[in-house]
């Protein structure tokens, strides 16, 4: 696999003004302390206020030792955006294709399985409270 340099955004959104510039400095750690991962250039906005919340992002500039770094980035801070600036091309052989996509459905299930459990509990306490 080769390496890939990538350009992702990682937004917040929340209260108080706080809690989300401490939020976006722990999320920036965790990044940082990430194996296989460099950040060449890193600009975070100040926090600004939309309506009742703050919002705030980070602009990275990243270089990933592979394609299976970066998807688990993706999979663990979920940025807003992606874009892959080098290489131009990616080549990879079809079992980590197979692991790649394995990696997203097991994601994508886990996620579905949550979903599910909430709609459940909501509904239990719909019917409790002696709504429909």
């Amino acid at each position: 696999m080769e390496e890939i340099k990538a350009k992702i955004i990682i937004e917040l959104l929340g209260k108080p003004k706080e809690h989300i510039e401490e939020t976006m400095n722990k999320v920036l750690d965790e990044l940082k302390e990430r194996k296989n991962i460099e950040i060449l250039n890193e600009e975070t906005s100040e926090a600004k206020e939309l309506e009742k919340f703050f919002s705030i992002f980070s602009e990275l500039e990243i270089k990933c030792v592979d394609i299976s770094t970066l998807l688990g980035i993706c999979f663990d801070f979920m940025p807003s955006s992606v874009e892959i600036l080098d290489p131009d091309k990616l080549s990879f052989e079809s079992k980590n294709m197979d692991n790649l996509l394995n990696d997203l459905l097991a994601k994508l299930h886990q996620q579905s399985m949550v979903v599910r459990n909430l709609h459940a509990e909501n509904v239990l306490m719909k019917q409790k409270l002696g709504g429909k």
